[in-house]
């Protein structure tokens, strides 16, 4: 029951969605009969439906008004709209463009018939006022709109060209054409049409009158034309003529040139022919040579060829043995890559034997070194104390010196003050062996002295002694003059002053024990002279 009660319900369903798309279609094709599209270039117009318009009222003063009246047709420019065909008739106006071609034939102000070609485009205005106009009058006639539009135009082109001359038609027409659609643009805007534009095609006439206008012009133009023809051709013949005198001056200076060529062309065969056989020879003799070059060359490539056929064959021989060695080379590496990883897994396994061994040995180490550790502490610290105690002892006996040593300078300067002479003195005393070492260096690096011309007894010791003495002189002299100081009285002074001294000294001691004598010159004395060679 479940079953046949859902298929009763699944078949109204089906009904009901078929009763619907019908009325659907005949809603479709109803809206579609009633409701009118006009195009982008057309208007419709609807009779049987008012529309509320405004119309102009010209009063009898001159003034106008407008007033709102119904008319009895609505006007749809480029829209749409519902339309009943049952009480409404509708008509759709085109408003496209409209070619118009016309030929009138008028008569001008100077009596003069005319044959006037012109072109005219005109549509049906776009407002609604120019629209209903034009359906009153054109909306079952379309084609009348031409005929129409080319009679106003041809009324108005003859009632013009009366007024104007051939001469101001021919000079002014776009004045002329102006003027036309002004006049009758009024007009067609009676009958809803616009006149977008008009031109002149063309005038023409039959009897040549506009033809005739241009004659004398011609006429001039033609006669000047036939002027300058004839001048040019009096200066083409004139440069004819002076062509062909130049032409007989070179001509004749080319028969003088002919035959002085032919001459020198003579002598020139003959020294080409001369020439000619020694270039042969010349020619001959290198080809002998190039030969000649050429089969040193082939030797010369034969030995080549020999030669790299022997260095190929050593560098065959050289990489074969190479080839042997690397291939050597390989398995001695692979047998030392097997042993490198032999020894590489007993270095693995000794590593691990050391690393066992190590951490007990490093267990007794830290033990033993914080055992050292703690001794090393208390030596440190009784090194400290001691290198205290000592620098304090250094620095009491450097303290102890340096007082010292100021005392002695003290004493020094004191004794400096009481007799400076004697200081002076002796510090001199104390720099001579420098001074006198200095002197014998001068000596000690002569090889060998000759002396040329010497007499007497002690030959060339003599000479030289004496230079000596000359050269120690001038140093104690230098001194001198550099210090003030007598050097010479000086060592003498110091001489008897130890002389009387030790003997005072004898005199006063309990013992006569002797002593040696201090010299007096000893400090002073010269450094033994070189060797000299008498000659």
């Amino acid at each position: 029951m479940e079953i046949a009660g859902a298929v009763g319900i699944l078949i109204l369903v089906g009904i009901a969605v078929v009763v619907l798309i019908v009325v659907g279609l005949i809603v479709l094709l109803f809206a579609r009969s009633w409701i009118k599209v006009a195009r982008a270039d057309e208007a419709l117009v609807i009779s049987g439906r008012k529309q509320r318009v405004q119309r102009a009222i010209l009063a009898a003063d001159g003034t106008s008004s407008s007033e709102s009246v119904d008319s009895p047709v609505t006007v749809i420019v480029n829209g749409k709209s519902l339309v009943n065909p049952i009480t409404q008739r509708h008509e759709i106006i085109s408003l496209r463009s409209r070619q118009v071609s016309l030929n009138a034939e008028a008569q001008s102000l100077d009596s003069v018939t005319l044959n006037v070609d012109g072109v005219a485009i005109v549509k049906i205005g776009s407002d609604p006022l120019y629209v209903r106009r034009a359906a009153e009058r054109f909306a079952s006639q379309d084609a009348a709109i031409e005929q129409f539009t080319t009679e106003q135009l041809e009324g108005a082109l003859r009632g013009i060209v009366a007024t104007l001359s051939v001469v101001e038609l021919m000079r002014e027409r776009k004045k002329f054409s102006d003027q036309i659609a002004a006049d009758v643009s009024q007009e067609l805007a009676e009958q809803g049409l616009i006149l977008d534009s008009f031109q002149i095609k063309g005038i023409t006439d039959k009897v040549g009158y506009i033809q005739s206008l241009g004659a004398p012009e011609i006429q001039a133009k033609r006669q000047s034309a036939e002027i300058s023809q004839t001048n040019a051709d009096r200066a083409i013949n004139q440069k004819n003529i002076a062509n062909k005198e130049a032409n007989l001056i070179e001509q004749t200076a080319l028969d003088t040139n002919t035959a002085n060529s032919n001459a020198g062309i003579g002598r020139a065969r003959a020294e080409a022919e001369q020439a000619e056989n020694l270039a042969r020879e010349q020619a001959q003799q290198a080809v002998l040579q190039q030969q000649a070059e050429n089969r040193q060359a082939q030797l010369d490539a034969d030995v080549k060829r020999v030669a790299d056929a022997q260095r190929y064959e050593a560098e065959t021989r050289a990489q074969a043995e190479l080839y042997t060695r690397e291939r050597a080379a390989e398995a001695g590496a692979i047998e030392q890559v097997k042993q490198a990883e032999a020894r590489t897994r007993i270095a693995e396994q000794q590593a691990e034997a050391d690393k066992a061994r190590a951490a007990g040995e490093a267990t007794a180490a830290e033990a033993k070194a914080t055992g050292e550790a703690n001794a090393l502490r208390a030596l440190a610290e009784a090194e400290a104390e001691a290198r205290r105690l000592r620098a304090n002892a250094e620095a009491d006996a450097i303290r102890a010196e340096g007082e010292a040593r100021a005392a002695a300078l003290e004493a020094e300067a004191k004794a400096i003050a009481s007799n400076q002479e004697a200081f002076l003195s002796q510090r001199v005393l104390d720099v001579l062996p420098n001074i006198m070492s200095e002197f014998a260096k001068g000596y000690a690096t002569i090889g060998s002295v000759s002396i040329i011309g010497s007499s007497g007894e002690d030959g060339a010791s003599g000479v030289v002694g004496a230079d000596s003495a000359k050269a120690l002189k001038s140093v104690f002299d230098s001194v001198s003059s550099a210090t003030g100081l007598d050097l010479a009285a000086i060592i003498q002074g110091q001489a008897v002053g130890r002389g009387i001294g030790d003997g005072i000294a004898n005199a006063q001691a309990p013992a006569p024990a002797k002593k040696p004598k201090a010299k007096a010159a000893e400090s002073a004395a010269a450094p033994p002279p070189p060797p000299a060679s008498a000659e």
